[in-house]
């Protein structure tokens, strides 16, 4: 069956259906990895977005139950090439295109890919519609709002604490590992595997919905705070700022990805939006101090702007070896440090493992 893909500037792909049947829209952006859509799709960062996946076959190890990085589906649709129907691994039970139908997910194949994302590093990220007929993805473009202008984080944060144990999500109210150090974690939209590699480090994860008062963190004594990634824009999150303000020095402190942003603007300093974006499993980041260069899994469309940190008690600690954009800050006296880029992977290499080991050790160092 005949699907339609319309652009904010005017622009109509013809393709195919896959996925449920209706109409979706959203900031249209692209992810150059050639594994890993099984957790593109359900993470929380991609909330609001339609993504393009610029391999040409998707599909071809099918779907699990075990490589899910959230409850949900996150993107608002999805843009292939090509999605293989008859997947081949010993862990697959479905198809991509069962899966997505399952979820109620809209999505488009026989799309020239490549073409679009030159397009979009061209003129920059931009909104757009996937429906069954050129007038219901016009229509449903129409309707659609600015990316910019809505708030994601209340959308996919947790709507209650809950504890992450051995087997995954337990009741906030199970008994603690008591030989783990603790975890808080603030929720603005987190990947499991995030909860997976700490846990495997030696913590007791807590997860805190991201309107969590620093009080109410505080009161449950950790040894450290985790500042989740998440979509949208941070400057929206006024409110999660001024937590972050509040526990800064009180606990050590780590942020990933929108948590780098948060970090960076509970201490003055500002972000801007990408062109485009950074989304993939292969961007090289330096660290400035030891020099050392890693291949890192990126999922954002914001940075921190370096200038704004001028003045302020936080440096840059990393950057990004393509664009020069800033990967990572540090506040020494704090305690306290973020990176842009996704060390728990998933999708993406493994060279940014070690931080979390890192952030354990200085845990139970300062609870020692």
């Amino acid at each position: 069956m005949t699907r339609f893909l319309v652009l904010s500037d005017g622009s109509i792909f013809e393709g195919r259906a896959l996925g449920a049947s209706g109409s979706t829209a959203g900031e249209v952006v692209f992810n150059t990895g050639m594994t890993g859509y099984q957790e593109i799709l359900t993470d929380p960062s991609y909330a609001g977005q339609m993504v393009i996946l610029t391999y040409p076959l998707i599909g071809n190890y099918g779907i699990n139950d075990d490589d899910l990085e959230s409850d949900r589906l996150q993107p608002t649709g999805l843009i292939v090439k090509e999605a293989e129907s008859a997947p081949s691994n010993w862990r697959s039970n479905r198809s991509l295109d069962q899966f997505l139908k399952e979820r109620n997910a809209v999505a488009i194949q026989g799309i020239d890919t490549r073409a679009l994302t030159k397009q979009i590093r061209t003129a920059g990220v931009t909104t757009g519609a996937i429906a069954d007929t050129l007038e219901a993805a016009q229509e449903a473009l129409r309707q659609s709002s600015r990316y910019d202008d809505l708030d994601f984080v209340p959308v996919v944060s947790t709507p209650s604490p809950y504890r992450w144990g051995r087997s995954g999500k337990v009741s906030i109210d199970e008994t603690e590992e008591s030989d783990r150090v603790r975890l808080a974690v603030l929720d603005c939209g987190l990947k499991f595997n995030i909860l997976r590699r700490f846990y495997r480090e030696g913590c007791a994860p807590v997860v805190f919905p991201h309107s969590t008062s620093a009080e109410e963190i505080l009161s449950w004594n950790p040894d450290g705070i985790l500042l989740s990634p998440g979509p949208g824009d941070p400057q929206r999150l006024e409110p999660v700022i001024e937590t972050v303000r509040e526990l800064l020095g009180k606990k050590p402190m780590f942020g990933i990805c929108l948590g780098n942003q948060l970090l960076c603007h509970a201490v003055g300093g500002r972000t801007y939006k990408l062109k485009f974006g950074h989304r993939g499993s292969n961007h090289p980041v330096k660290d400035l101090r030891s020099g050392r260069v890693t291949i890192t899994s990126q999922n954002h469309g914001y940075a921190v702007d370096p200038q704004s940190l001028h003045g302020t008690v936080a440096n840059v600690s990393q950057i990004n070896l393509n664009d020069e954009t800033v990967e990572g800050i540090e506040i020494p006296d704090a305690n306290a440090r973020s990176i842009q880029y996704h060390p728990e992977a998933a999708p993406g290499p493994w060279d940014s493992r070690p931080y979390f080991r890192e952030f354990v050790e200085t845990m139970r160092l300062v609870r020692a």
